[in-house]
């Protein structure tokens, strides 16, 4: 029998309780899978929870959105682990700069740059070091992953990327100026800085999922290739299809 070690949000304890009685909870270290009751924050919570273990992560809905998720049931748990479709996802190193430190953080979804205050941001974008926008004026600024690209970066109308598309999506958050830059496709190699103009006037904070470093003067990004966290997905609805799908939805 698989080894599974389960774990939930407050709201799902219900849930948590039913499926411990009914399969063996062998606990996070001997586990071979392990099986997340929640939402999509959730599993993201639970990614970097396991990072360091790098063990398979099947997810069942018992939050409000579940795009990450599969259907919760109870009853045919190890059928279908036993035929589930695996997804490899990569997330980015984010090394966020202030005045005074450099802080590291992963993020599985993205990477993004928000305003502090009233004023706009003005951010200088440079890529693999070469400037490409010399002065972007606006509320902020993402990277995403081809996993995050229908998160926080579809709804600031940047591209859904394939799974295994192996690009990022750089994608600007309420530009005011370039008016017309919509963003930027770019290799998952690609090693991205943005630069703080007028840091303080107009302050800025860094985000990695939901770590966030404040008033920072610069942001270097690029995906961390030495990590690789498996998801799993119910034989045919796996998560290059539900990415596929979303493009076509309403």
């Amino acid at each position: 029998m698989t080894k599974l070690h389960f774990t939930a949000v407050p709201q799902a304890q219900d849930s948590l309780s039913e499926l411990r009685t009914r399969y063996n909870d062998c606990g996070p270290e001997d586990a071979e899978i392990i099986v997340a009751l929640g939402g999509d924050g959730f599993m993201l919570q639970t990614l970097h929870a396991f990072t360091a273990k790098g063990k398979p992560i099947y997810g069942m809905n018992r939050g409000t959105v579940g795009f990450l998720m599969n259907e919760y049931h109870q009853h045919d748990l190890l059928e279908r682990l036993a035929v589930a479709e695996r997804a490899v996802i990569h997330p980015l190193k984010m090394t966020a700069h202030t005045a005074s430190k450099g802080v590291e953080a992963r993020a599985f979804n993205e990477v993004s740059l928000l305003r502090e205050a009233r004023q706009a941001a003005k951010i200088r974008i440079l890529v693999d070091g070469r400037p490409r926008i010399s002065e972007l004026i606006c509320d902020g600024v993402l990277v995403s992953t081809p996993v995050g690209s229908t998160a926080y970066n579809l709804s600031a109308h940047g591209p859904i990327l394939p799974i295994d598309s192996d690009l990022l999506a750089l994608t600007p958050i309420s530009a005011f100026r370039p008016r017309r830059w919509r963003g930027a496709l770019l290799p998952h190699r690609a090693k991205v800085r943005f630069e703080i103009l007028e840091s303080g006037k107009r302050p800025v904070s860094a985000v990695a999922d939901d770590f966030e470093v404040r008033d920072v003067t610069a942001v270097d990004v690029a995906e961390d290739r030495s990590i690789a966290m498996t998801l799993l997905y119910d034989a045919g609805h796996n998560l290059d299809e539900r990415i596929l799908a979303e493009q076509f939805s309403d």
